[in-house]
């Protein structure tokens, strides 16, 4: 599977990758009985035939979506990971995963596509599934573009594959992919309805993605001065404002809650991968927990993430510091706890049938560290993290809580769950609207910007009051907090490149993205006998961390090796295609 070579070949896989499974939202087609030819004959089959792109050709860009959306950034600490050093290079095996898995989303949704023109089914369900397709291809495309600069345009892979032209395809400029993208988009849009079931791509959740698309474009052109293009701002912001104001969608109450099991069908969300954690077939599973929860989180023998985390960057963004008091520690932002896992925090929504010292029903951080002898299956005895702090977001809990929660009714089981992981939530959508009021301004005063600002902060920070102004860095700021560990900080510093490369370089730069040092005895100390006591000369950030070396190609990754080997023309000059002459759905 890891052999993709490039998406061209993926329609191939578009009639093998399908298995069956329990919940109907993720039904699809079995194995032994699927066909093209003879598949898609009413509207379940055509609901089947699309449900696989939101999960399992996904699957291997996972671990890049972390380390490149959030290692990269700064937001999260991992070892000695190139992705922290900015030092990735195109052997790199998760960068290669992260490549063939875009490709193979768009090879995919290409594919079923084309299958569904012929399908004789309701055409009302022929157009949402069709617009589906697009959606995720666009979506691959936007994760594409940001991540590799210019890239190939693979319009119909089948077609290409066909007349032979699939190994000699060239790089397109990064302009014109932006305008393919928005070109998908609109015929997306045009095929989608306008308030679906949930769990699924509608208009305005393709409506949402196209508004965060206008704003990257924004900047394409820009070439150092600073200035984006007024008409790409004016058009993301209005796209953004008809989702605020007519998709009926809203923000859940509580921000932890959109992150839970049993809200995996949320309306927050306008695009998430939809996992399950049926075993019939590898790919379809959440495994994101095992990257990132500690050793002993679950029962499965399949975490190993507890020696990285959050950064202390991040930490002191969010106004917190990891020798801070947590009994004094102030608790202003509630998406902190949501996001990174503390001295002194309690969760009741893991553990959900286990009891810690003090009688409470939930997760006792320092408790599972320190008490692995009496309380659940085993923690680490010591603290892993070098920051000080663990993720809390795409953990699901112990076999318990996913047997008790999950709305696909399947047990947990080693590297399987059926978490779904937001993609593209409508509080990114209320932020990006707020930053393209501002546009090449400052700041504004436009109540409406405000008034999106205001939504997604005063959910978080109920003391919040509406301010009378917000500034781009107000909103920078805010898009941190909001969507931190959520694979997106990397791509904000990508498109903020496009038209200020000075100051990406200066703020990655300047971050803390270092392990910070005696923070296992502060701790353990604290949890056996009650008393902080901070050494500020054993506890203290590393004074030797050095800088990543930021340079303007920083921002564009590396193509993978084998891919180059594969189509050499990778290695030449971008060209430019005229999109709307050129390509038509």
């Amino acid at each position: 599977m890891k052999r993709l070579k490039y998406l061209y070949m993926a329609f191939a896989l578009a009639t093998g990758a399908l298995a069956t499974s329990c919940n109907d939202f993720l039904d699809r087609p079995a194995e032994d009985s699927y066909n093209a030819g003879t598949f898609y004959k009413d509207d379940n089959q055509c609901l089947q035939g699309v449900n696989y792109l939101y999960n399992s050709p996904w699957y291997d860009f996972q671990r890049g979506f972390i380390k490149v959306g959030e290692v990269m950034s700064g937001n999260y600490y991992w070892g000695s990971s190139p992705y922290l050093t900015l030092t990735v290079n195109s052997t790199d095996g998760d960068l290669m995963n992260m490549s063939y898995s875009l490709w193979s989303v768009i090879g995919h949704a290409n594919t079923v596509y084309n299958n569904l023109k012929n399908a004789t089914a309701s055409q009302a369900i022929k157009n949402q599934c069709m617009g589906e397709c697009l959606a995720w291809k666009a979506m691959a495309y936007f994760f594409l573009v940001r991540s590799f600069g210019d890239v190939p345009i693979i319009h119909d892979n089948s077609a290409m594959l066909a007349d032979g032209s699939y190994s000699n395809v060239s790089r397109v400029k990064k302009a014109d992919v932006y305008e393919y993208i928005i070109l998908t988009l609109e015929k997306a849009m045009q095929l989608l309805p306008h308030n679906g079931s949930p769990g699924r791509i509608d208009y305005y959740a393709a409506e949402g993605l196209l508004a965060k698309v206008y704003l990257a474009k924004s900047g394409v052109n820009a070439n150092g001065n600073g200035q984006r293009n007024a008409d790409d701002l004016k058009k993301a912001a209005t796209y953004a404002k008809d989702v605020i104001d007519n998709s009926g969608r809203t923000l859940m109450t509580n921000y932890a809650d959109a992150f839970r099991l049993q809200n995996a069908m949320n309306r927050e969300f306008l695009f998430a991968w939809m996992w399950t954690a049926d075993t019939s077939i590898w790919t379809v599973q959440n495994t994101l927990q095992s990257d990132l929860a500690m050793v002993g989180f679950d029962e499965f023998g399949d975490c190993w993430g507890g020696y990285n985390g959050p950064s202390v960057d991040l930490q002191e963004a969010f106004g917190v510091s990891p020798t801070e008091n947590p009994e004094s520690r102030s608790e202003v932002d509630t998406r902190r706890k949501a996001t990174m896992m503390m001295a002194g925090d309690f969760y009741d929504y893991f553990w959900t049938d286990k009891t810690d010292n003090k009688g409470r029903k939930g997760f006792n951080y320092l408790q599972f560290i320190y008490d692995a002898d009496n309380y659940g299956s085993g923690g680490p005895g010591k603290l892993q993290s070098a920051t000080g702090a663990n993720c809390v977001k795409h953990l699901y809990g112990n076999a318990y809580d996913h047997k008790t929660y999950a709305v696909d009714g399947i047990s947990a089981s080693n590297m399987h769950s059926s978490l779904p992981t937001p993609v593209l939530r409508l509080s990114d959508v209320y932020l990006v609207y707020a930053e393209a009021v501002i546009g090449n301004g400052t700041s504004t005063t436009d109540a409406t910007a405000i008034d999106a600002f205001y939504k997604v902060r005063s959910r978080a920070v109920k003391s919040a009051s509406r301010p009378t102004s917000i500034s781009w860095e107000d909103v920078w700021k805010e898009r941190r907090l909001e969507l931190a560990m959520e694979g997106d900080r990397w791509y904000d510093f990508v498109r903020r490149s496009y038209y200020d490369m000075a100051g990406s370089i200066a703020e990655l730069k300047a971050q803390k993205r270092a392990a910070f040092f005696g923070l296992n005895t502060l701790y353990e100390n604290y949890y056996k006998s009650g008393a902080w006591n901070v050494n500020t000369t054993d506890m203290r950030y590393n004074p030797d961390a050095q800088a990543p070396n930021v340079t303007p190609q920083s921002f564009t990754l590396p193509f993978p090796s084998q891919d180059v080997v594969f189509n050499g023309n990778l290695l030449n000059e971008a060209v430019h295609v005229d999109v709307r002459s050129t390509y038509s759905y």
